[in-house]
């Protein structure tokens, strides 16, 4: 292997010319691909297709409504909503919704709208009237009339209006595969500025509204992302003290990050602006493989000060060869893991990520020497300013090793480390949740307008997420079954014990509503008939007269299916779980001969599938990953005891980290799966390096202390200069108005500071305490070497 990496390195330096032609064609032919790719987010993207609730969804959204509904609350600062001009502007809102861009027009719902009726018993006659379309009402005695109707009506009163008569809800629901995000954003708004009212307040939410608000943070991410990058080349220039260390790596990023967008806008994929995080991961990856070489460069010109440029570029590139190899593959294994996710949104990023990491094999590995092989050094290494900060790390590292082989402290380090793993990975298997740790979009700030809109909606109406439970009849006419109401009704009376859900609504309401009424008013009737005769009777007196599709959030035409809808007021994980595990209590104790139950459908019935594909396979996917690490460690370096001594900084630096996520309520979610997957791949790049710098070294010489502080010396130093300038250039990142932004830049600060951590005192220390073959091969093998530790070079 030695050999065929020999001749490789021979082989890219004596054909540079041609190689650094034929990458720049390739850059510029991918650039014009990746200046094409569609940036946006596709709903359809997120959810598992096969998943039996996705499925259910699927089926009856036109029906029961889908994910994508969005509630408009209006409130009345100044008193209740039955103000003539409040009422006005209700109506308004409600006409000039079906004008949006593919809204459902059969599921606009509101004061204003026809859905929304009233059943009026004489002694002659029985009507089903609209509580207040097409018009308001004329005069004060009508707003009187129509707020009785509403306090009268438990279909309107609690679910549409408030129970302080202040606000009022409108609901719109939109076809999936015609929701685009930043349209009904703009739309939505627009219509709702215009039509506003002194006094009167609106709260606006929905998933649509959502992905409209990270749109418009886009301009603000690209801003972060330039800080960001000067960040990174200020820091570099200060640590690295060269161009060519400050300007490489970043040329290294560019490159590798060119041809991924560009393949991936070649095959058609899109990119979700939310993987910007992943992405930057990925270019630290890159970078931090382009330092090393840099590093080692100019370590082996020291050396070798009368050496060829082009030597030296070749000499460096056949010692970091392998480890630069060995991460990068770690890196695209683990993130390739991604993909058996059934999530298309998670298998894009596998596919974008596999080949972004793959592309660092020669952008990093391979085009930074080549690069450097024409790159003059000028007196003083070429140093491009005066401030020298290279004897205080060096300070620093020979601490690092002191501290790694001393005679106590290297056990003393390996202690804490293991304490470190145990307490770590105890406190995040106990305390990670499965989905969204918080109330609100985790993606948010809790005080951005979208996390506050949805918290007043929730304080006064029974929850702004929607789960529909089918009851799916045996026959025609099941739903209007004695049997199937009581069990609709029973069902939302145990559903709604629990306290996330603040509601629900089935067609047992409206058969209830109606009997209510039929015997002037009186509680004592509100109830479901013995008989599916008379129930049927009471439902043909709610729809007569009626559009068809106004009684379809309840039932279908045929009345052969039904739905129950639940309102919540969060979808956090433990929320979605609870109630799944409730309904399954409920059902397995509540049989019906004519109708079956079937889950589930709306926001929250997506997000409990999501979670459940997450929950289901993030053990397996983590596993895997770790096994990416194992047998690639074992193949290159031949060794089953190098696959397993790798799995300690993966495993100390995710489980640190997925504690952090616990401590700070970040769930395990869609968003954060994939930097996770790479989190795995990144916990074992830093130490790699070291080891096999140690290797090289104890190869040489045959001084395992002597070994280990040169390893620390010249690896040891890209790993600092490296973990420095990412966590400098995250830091910005803290400053996005994107919640979900901050929290993943600063996730990525810590595995990256407790993978150098862990690069710089623990591997060096388990190294030199347990000698594995692999690192110093059989002692009668070892060569002879001087045993005093080699003087520090400044």
């Amino acid at each position: 292997m030695s050999g065929m990496v020999e001749r490789f390195a021979a082989f890219c330096i004596r054909r540079r010319t041609p190689l650094v032609v034929v990458f720049g064609l390739l850059t510029v032919v991918l650039g014009v691909s990746a200046a094409q790719i569609e940036i946006r987010t596709i709903f359809s993207d997120m959810l598992p297709q096969n998943h039996a609730w996705v499925q259910t969804h699927e089926e009856y959204k036109e029906l029961f409504g889908g994910a994508n509904v969005v509630s408009i609350m209006v409130r009345n600062e100044e008193g209740e909503i039955f103000d003539r001009e409040v009422l006005g502007m209700i109506r308004e809102i409600t006409r000039d919704l079906r004008k949006v861009r593919g809204v459902n027009q059969f599921q606009i719902v509101s004061l204003a709208s026809k859905k929304l009726k009233t059943v009026e018993a004489t002694s002659t006659s029985v009507d089903t009237v609209p509580l207040m379309w097409p018009d308001i009402p004329k005069d004060a005695r009508g707003v009187v009339e129509l707020r009785e109707k509403v306090l009268q009506n438990p279909l309107v009163y609690g679910q549409y209006v408030s129970p302080d008569l202040e606000s009022a809800l409108i609901t719109v629901d939109f076809i999936d595969r015609l929701v685009e995000p930043p349209v009904i954003f703009d739309q939505v708004h627009e219509i709702v500025e215009r039509h506003s009212v002194p006094g009167v307040q609106t709260r606006i939410v929905g998933e649509p509204i959502l992905n409209g608000w990270v749109r418009n943070y886009l301009s603000q991410t690209a801003l972060i992302s330039l800080v960001t990058i000067g960040m990174l080349m200020a820091t570099l220039l200060l640590l690295a003290r060269t161009w060519r260390g400050t300007l490489l790596p970043l040329v290294s990023g560019t490159v590798s990050g060119v041809w991924a967008l560009g393949v991936a806008s070649l095959l058609g994929l899109n990119f979700d602006p939310l993987i910007i995080v992943v992405a930057f991961l990925i270019t630290a990856r890159s970078i931090s493989h382009s330092v090393q070489m840099i590093t080692r460069y100019d370590d082996i010109a020291d050396e070798h000060p009368d050496m060829p440029l082009r030597d030296v570029a070749r000499k460096s590139l056949a010692e970091l060869f392998r480890p630069a190899v060995l991460g990068i593959v770690s890196d695209a294994g683990a993130i390739a893991v991604v993909w058996l996710t059934p999530i298309p949104l998670l298998q894009k990023v596998a596919i974008i990520g596999v080949i972004w990491v793959s592309a660092m094999l020669l952008s990093a590995a391979v085009l930074t020497p080549v690069l450097l092989s024409w790159l003059r050094r000028g007196k003083g290494g070429g140093a491009a300013h005066p401030v020298d900060l290279y004897p205080a790390m060096h300070r620093l590292l020979e601490a690092c090793a002191y501290v790694a082989i001393g005679p106590r402290s290297r056990y003393v380090s390996i202690a804490v480390g293991g304490i470190v793993l145990l307490g770590s990975g105890i406190y995040a298997v106990e305390n990670l949740q499965v989905g969204d740790a918080q109330p609100g979009s985790p993606i948010l700030w809790p005080d951005s307008e979208y996390n506050r809109s949805a918290a007043d909606i929730n304080a006064n109406f029974p929850g702004a997420d929607r789960m529909f439970m089918v009851f799916e009849g045996e026959s025609q006419d099941a739903m209007k079954q004695p049997e199937v109401l009581r069990t609709m009704r029973e069902f939302q009376r145990y559903m709604e014990a629990q306290p996330q859900v603040g509601g629900s609504v089935s067609l047992a309401d409206v058969v209830s509503s109606v009997n209510q009424s039929l015997h002037e008013g009186n509680p004592r009737y509100y109830d479901i008939s013995d008989s599916a005769i008379a129930n049927g009777q009471y439902l043909y007196m709610y729809v007569t007269g009626s559009d068809p599709g106004d009684l379809a959030q309840y039932s279908d035409p045929s009345y052969t299916n039904g739905a129950v809808t639940l309102y919540f007021s969060d979808h956090t994980g433990e929320t979605i779980r609870t109630a799944f595990a409730r309904i399954d209590e409920f059902t397995a104790e509540h049989p019906m001969e004519q109708a079956d139950y079937r889950l589930a459908g709306g926001l929250i019935g997506i997000l409990g599938a999501v979670n459940d594909v997450i929950l289901k396979g993030q053990i397996r996917s983590i596993a895997l990953a770790l096994l990416v690490v194992v047998i690639f460690a074992t193949i290159a370096y031949r060794s089953s005891v190098a696959g397993m001594f790798f799995m300690v900084p993966v495993l100390l630096s995710n489980t640190v980290t997925f504690a952090y996520m616990a401590f700070n309520g970040i769930g395990f979610n869609i968003n954060t799966l994939p930097v996770v997957a790479l989190g795995i791949g990144l916990g074992v790049d830093y130490s790699l390096y070291v080891v096999n710098g140690i290797r090289d070294e104890y190869q040489n010489h045959g001084d395992a202390e002597r070994a280990v502080i040169n390893a620390l010396r010249s690896a040891g130093r890209g790993v600092f200069v490296t973990g420095v300038t990412m966590v400098m250039g995250v830091f910005f990142w803290i400053l996005s108005s994107l919640r979900f932004q901050a929290e993943m830049g600063l996730l990525i600060a810590l595995w990256l500071a407790v993978s150098a951590v862990s690069a710089l005192l623990l591997m060096p220390a388990l190294a030199y305490v347990a000698r594995p073959r692999f690192v110093f091969g059989r002692p009668e093998d070892a060569p002879a070497g001087d045993a005093a530790p080699a003087p520090a070079r400044s």
